[in-house]
């Protein structure tokens, strides 16, 4: 009879297109995954993998294996997903990707408390705001602003997020006071992703909208970096409100024109699939949102 753990190997090398990430994911060696490949061609008397040197390709039978064999796969895995996690506490290594904003203290907080809630989990965590490839990469979760680009993704809203026009105290001493988003062109601005040191801002009012082209000294491709040079005093930014409520309550940045922001940013956890999750990912998912409602207006 054909070995079920060998069907899987071949599933996951089809699906990832490669023997070295799919014996990254499985955490055994590619010579392993090799040999696994050639015992279940040599079963079914077929060759399911084409390779070359440079290039990895399902032939005609592979292609018709997979589409065949890949689904029952997954049922038999969340099958026994659901009956082995209804024994045991959640272990296991989570993989997240975060952006850089989630980079600070409050979720380091959070993830600490979580750690410590579910002592056997491990987390391996990516603070970047590259969209990294959830399959290819193995990663289990991944947070995300804004639009969503993959929509063979899953998605949970967790929250949302405006940005802000701010600047600090003795920047606005020596400049004209802002009345209107028009007046942004009498002032530096420090931008995110700016091209040629010029950006467009788009603010809203309630139903009012304005676009305003402006420009300033710095630019910069993070936050961290744009938040940096705004704290300094260089120019007014238009930031994130998790960068900047605590210094505009301590008086270190003034909010400009409180009754505009940017358009609501709409915040997401995804992940690869609801078919088979472990528990592990249950429960961080759990206690995510259950944090992001209390960090963000949810």
């Amino acid at each position: 009879m054909l070995d079920l753990n060998d069907i899987a190997v071949f599933v996951r090398v089809a699906r990832l297109g490669s023997f070295s990430r799919a014996a990254h994911a499985l955490g055994m060696p590619v010579s392993t995954v090799s040999r696994r490949i050639s015992v279940l061609e040599e079963e079914l008397g077929v060759t399911l993998l084409q390779r070359t040197t440079r290039k990895l390709s399902l032939t005609d039978q592979g292609r018709a294996y997979l589409d065949q064999c890949g689904e029952p796969l997954a049922q038999l895995c969340a099958a026994e997903s659901v009956l082995t996690q209804t024994q045991k506490q959640p272990e296991g290594l989570l993989r997240i990707s975060v952006p850089v904003v989630f980079g600070k203290a409050a979720f380091h907080d959070f993830l600490s408390d979580f750690m410590k809630a579910y002592p056997l989990i491990k987390v391996d965590l990516y603070v970047t705001n590259i969209f990294l490839d959830l399959i290819a990469e193995n990663i289990d979760l991944a947070i995300r602003f804004g639009e969503l680009r993959d929509s063979t993704l899953v998605a949970q809203r967790i929250g949302r997020s405006v940005r802000y026009l701010v600047a600090t105290p003795p920047y606005l001493a020596d400049r004209a006071p802002l009345k209107s988003p028009d007046d942004l062109i009498k002032h530096d601005c420090i931008m995110l992703n700016g091209r040629n040191n010029e950006a467009e801002w788009h603010l809203v009012k309630g139903r009012r909208h304005a676009r305003m082209h402006v420009h300033g000294p710095f630019s910069g491709h993070d936050f961290e970096s744009v938040s940096a040079f705004v704290y300094r005093g260089h120019g007014v930014g238009l930031m994130p409100s998790v960068y900047c409520d605590e210094k505009i309550a301590s008086g270190d940045l003034v909010r400009l024109l409180p009754d505009w922001s940017s358009p609501e940013i709409l915040i997401y956890a995804v992940y690869p699939t609801r078919r088979y999750m472990p528990s592990r990912l249950y429960v961080f998912l759990d206690a995510l949102r259950a944090w992001a409602e209390k960090f963000f207006s949810a």
